[in-house]
């Protein structure tokens, strides 16, 4: 099957926009990302807190059946002992409609992802986790809405252990100990949180908010940690809680048994981010890299908001300068240009220059605002790559990528993941070893390949 099964949108998830909108799009992009105007927004709410006098307050909404809120709601004791803040914790409903494209499938892979993290952060979470049934969900969420405010930081914990590792007696005899509030209750009490969630701006679970700003589970708490010592509220000699992992490319090298494969692609903010630092964890282990680009979501029918955009904008933008990179200035290569620029990638390929198209592309459309779309752009893009223009000319718009990239889709799916960046680490006889979703996993990809290194 080619691009032509998926179906423009139309919208903010249009695949081919006009001119003009293209370049509104763009605009709204580099302001999402411009870190300047967060700053700004940051020193204008605490300054409005100040004059306020209220205190600094963290507000925390938790998924009972997602397993990155059962991760993020075990730190929220720490936050209390080691910053000086108030924390109000909500219950709230999943994220929806366009905001939730693969519903099933994103619980499914926060399980198992979960599993993975939590060690590496000192927390807690079945080895051996269960979909949860929907009947148990429900009880979980009746005994968490009887809970008193006071109580329901420590109780989710407990419920949500018995929930994920599928213990129907447990759940009983917390509900037994700690009684259920009615249907009726329940619903109200997760209509309230989801609706105090919609009313700041996001959609998802696991999230802290503070200050006008969003942070996502376990793996943005940093970010909310950094903020908040620079507020001088981080209790003295106290360390953070879940500092960002380090990529560690060593000690180990590999002698060529293992294979990476990096699914990219050419309008992910996040693939931007963690393109040469993938690229640079490959060439200083020795392992082999198998770079397999695919669609951009929005151009194989996955939909998109504007809210969400503005936060995978604004939340790239924090992780792009956590690596310390100079990111943001972006033209929106959607549409035409990602067709042109895959039309060359088999080409490029052969010429040995396959990585450096796409990591040359990826730079143009979001660290150096080049419009792709203009043939001085994608001109430029080659040529950075050290490819021949004159060359390149005559592969464009080469139907023959559409099968490549598509089977690249295909294969994703099979390990359970169909957003990118994406990873699958492969063992010496091709079997999988290890594979995960995000730019914020690299760090986890390394530790794999250390350890699968180590016991060869």
């Amino acid at each position: 099957m080619t691009q032509s099964q998926f179906k423009d949108q139309g919208g903010v998830s249009t695949t081919d926009p006009s001119p003009p909108l293209r370049w509104i799009s763009s605009k709204f992009m580099t302001r999402m990302a411009d870190l300047r105007r967060r700053d700004k927004a940051r020193e204008k709410a605490e300054r409005n807190r100040a004059k306020s006098g209220l205190r600094h307050c963290v507000e925390y909404f938790h998924q009972v059946e997602d397993a990155y809120s059962q991760l993020a709601v075990q730190l929220l004791p720490e936050l209390a002992r080691r910053y000086d803040v108030d924390i109000v914790c909500h219950l709230a409903r999943g994220p929806s409609g366009k905001n939730a494209p693969e519903p099933a499938l994103l619980l499914d892979l926060a399980r198992s992802d979960a599993a993975a993290i939590a060690p590496h952060y000192g927390l807690q979470f079945p080895d051996h986790t269960v979909a949860p049934e929907d009947d148990m969900v429900r009880k979980s969420r009746r005994i968490l809405a009887n809970a008193p405010f006071e109580k329901l930081i420590e109780r989710i914990p407990a419920v949500g252990n018995a929930l994920f590792c599928g213990d129907a007696d447990r759940l009983a005899e917390l509900a037994g100990q700690w009684g259920e509030a009615s249907p009726e209750a329940t619903t109200q009490v997760l209509d309230q949180g989801s609706a105090r969630r919609t009313e700041l701006g996001h959609y998802s679970g696991a999230m802290f908010f503070y200050g006008g700003e969003w942070y996502w589970g376990v793996d943005r708490f940093y970010h909310l940690e950094k903020r908040l010592a620079a507020l001088g509220v981080r209790q003295p000699d106290q360390q953070m809680i879940a500092p960002r992992p380090e990529i560690e490319h060593g000690p180990k090298t590999d002698n060529g048994t293992l294979t990476l494969e990096f699914y990219p692609s050419l309008r992910s903010p996040y693939t931007s981010v963690i393109f040469d630092a993938t690229l640079a964890l490959a060439r200083k282990t020795g392992i082999n890299l198998a770079v397999r680009p695919v669609l951009p979501m929005v151009m194989r029918g996955v939909p998109a908001t504007r809210q969400k955009g503005q936060y995978i904008m604004s939340d790239a933008a924090r992780e792009a300068d956590a690596l310390g990179l100079s990111w943001g200035n972006i033209y929106d290569p959607i549409g035409n240009p990602v067709r042109r620029a895959y039309s060359l990638y088999p080409w490029a390929v052969t010429q040995g220059a396959g990585n450096e198209l796409l990591g040359n592309f990826l730079n143009a459309a979001f660290r150096e605002g080049i419009n792709t779309n203009s043939k001085r752009g994608l001109r430029l893009v080659v040529e950075s790559a050290g490819l021949s223009w004159a060359q390149a000319q005559t592969q464009l718009a080469d139907p023959g990528w559409e099968a490549l990239i598509e089977s690249n889709r295909l294969a994703m799916y099979e390990f359970g993941c169909w957003g990118v960046p994406s990873y699958r680490l492969l063992g010496a006889a091709g079997e999988t070893v290890f594979a995960s979703w995000g730019q914020d996993r690299l760090w986890l990809v390394a530790r794999e390949i250390q350890r699968v290194i180590a016991q060869a």
